[in-house]
C-alpha cells in the first residue's frame, strides 16, 4: 500500500483536531473544497493542523460561507520535523514561492531570510511566504509547517547563531570542491544551510563566516548556479548525506 493518501485532498487548519469535531473552514477553503474541487457532503478529506497529525474527515457542508468537516479517524500520528533551518538570501517574488515550496519539501523546519550585501531584494512578504508553505505541506503529505522568520540582518544573523547548530554555507570558491566529501562522516545534529545572493557573499561576510565555529564550506560543483537552483541542490545534498535521508 502506498505510504500517504494522495487521492483524497489535504487541507491545513488551524483548529485543534480531535474524533468528532468540527471544523469550519474559511472562505478559500470552501471555495476551494466545494467549486474547484466539487467536493460535496459525506466526501471524505485529510485534515492536520502541525500538532495533533493527519486526519480523516467527511465534508459536512459545502455551501459558503457555512462550509465544515466532520473530524473522523486519526489517520498518522505527528511526526517531530527533521531540525533543518534554511537561511537565504530573498529572491523575488515567484522564484521566492518555488523556494518556499521546495524548501519544505526538503523537511526544513524553519526559513529565514538574511539580507546580504548583495542581495536585490530587501522586502519579504512572509503572508505569502506562509501561504506557499502550506500548499507544499498539503500537497506532498508533510505533518508540519515549518517556522517563517521575518528578514534578518546577515550580522545579526551571526550574532544570534547557537554554535551547535553546523552551519552549511554554500560558496563557489570553497576549496574542496567535492561536495559530498565536504559532508561525509559527520554524525547527524541540528543543521543549518545558508545560500546567499546571486551577487554572492561580499568578503567581509564571506569572511565572518569562516570564523564562525562548527562550519562548512561547500561548493556544489564546476557549475554556478542560480540561488533557486542551489538552494534545492544544497538542502538534497544535505539530507542525503547527513539528514534524515540517510
Amino acid at each position: 500500500m502506498p505510504r500517504y493518501d494522495f487521492r483524497s485532498p489535504r487541507l491545513y487548519v488551524e483548529a485543534a483536531l480531535a474524533e468528532g469535531a468540527t471544523v469550519a473552514l474559511d472562505t478559500a477553503q470552501a471555495h476551494y473544497l466545494g467549486t474547484v474541487l466539487r467536493r460535496k457532503s459525506g466526501d471524505r478529506v485529510l485534515v492536520f493542523n502541525g500538532r495533533d497529525g493527519e486526519w480523516s474527515a467527511t465534508v459536512a457542508a459545502s455551501k459558503r460561507p457555512a462550509a465544515a468537516l466532520r473530524v473522523g479517524a486519526k489517520t498518522r500520528a505527528q511526526s517531530a520535523p527533521a531540525d533543518l533551518h534554511y537561511w537565504f538570501a530573498p529572491l523575488k517574488a515567484a522564484r521566492l514561492d518555488y523556494v518556499v515550496q521546495k524548501a519544505v519539501e526538503m523537511g526544513a523546519s524553519r526559513l529565514q531570510p538574511v539580507l546580504t550585501r548583495h542581495g536585490q531584494v530587501t522586502r519579504v512578504n512572509t503572508e505569502r511566504m506562509r501561504a506557499n508553505a502550506i500548499e507544499a505541506a498539503e500537497q506532498c503529505g508533510i505533518l508540519a509547517l515549518p517556522d517563517i522568520e521575518p528578514p534578518l540582518a546577515f550580522a545579526r544573523l551571526l550574532a544570534a547563531r547557537d554554535p551547535a547548530r553546523r552551519l552549511v554555507f554554500c560558496d563557489e570558491d570553497a576549496e574542496v570542491t567535492d561536495p559530498t566529501a565536504a559532508l561525509s562522516g559527520l554524525p547527524r545534529s541540528p543543521l543549518a544551510v545558508l545560500i546567499g545572493p546571486e551577487g554572492g557573499f561580499a568578503e567581509d561576510e564571506r569572511a565572518a563566516l569562516l570564523r564562525q565555529p562548527n562550519v562548512i564550506r561547500l561548493s556544489l560543483g564546476p557549475r554556478i548556479l542560480r540561488a533557486d537552483t542551489a538552494a534545492v541542490a544544497a538542502l538534497a545534498l544535505v539530507q542525503a548525506v547527513i539528514g534524515d535521508w540517510r
